[in-house]
């Protein structure tokens, strides 16, 4: 019978703790033939806290996990009686993802979007440009994109102000 994936609920916080009990429990119960792969589908997040760039991770479904496996009661059993995991989603009859679906979400995981930036500008903030052709350059917070990580900035240029479009690590609040 072919391995599926189903979705597993964890405590949220957990994932990485639930995972690494089924890896290490997998052998001691001879079940490496019938559960293959875990997966937690995570993203790299930038955040920018006082000028600095930091790479954080951030899960795409806090408190679930993916498992590839052939399930059957000896391993529906194994996964239920794992610490901080609350069952399968759909129950005592879980429903596996549909090829598709795994496909989309293993392809978020290793090529990613481009990474998201996290930062807290708001329109009014006083930002000083730290990259491109006005680097140095102080301005004001005219629009804030947040979905495209994007700002409009006024910046006065020979007495006059003139809107300047920067992504967010191009700027930083002053």
């Amino acid at each position: 019978m072919a391995k599926k994936w189903y979705v597993v609920h964890t405590y949220s916080g957990f994932e990485e703790k639930v995972k690494s009990t089924i890896e290490r429990n997998i052998s001691a119960k001879e079940l490496k033939e019938k559960i293959t792969q875990i997966l937690i589908p995570t993203e790299k997040i930038i955040e920018l806290k006082g000028g600095k760039k930091r790479e954080t991770t951030k899960k795409f479904y806090p408190g679930y996990i993916l498992v590839e496996m052939d399930l059957d009661d000896t391993t529906w059993h194994f996964i239920r009686s794992t610490p901080r995991v609350t069952g399968f989603v759909g129950g005592t009859q879980p429903t596996p993802l549909q090829q598709e679906e795994v496909d989309v979400i293993i392809q978020q995981i290793e090529k990613g979007p481009a990474p998201q930036v996290k930062t807290h500008f708001v329109r009014g903030d006083s930002v000083r440009i730290t990259d491109g052709p006005f680097t140095n350059f102080n301005g004001v917070i005219d629009e804030v994109d947040s979905d495209h990580s994007k700002l409009r900035v006024m910046v006065t240029i020979f007495g006059r102000q003139t809107p300047v479009e920067l992504n967010f690590l191009q700027a930083e609040r002053t």
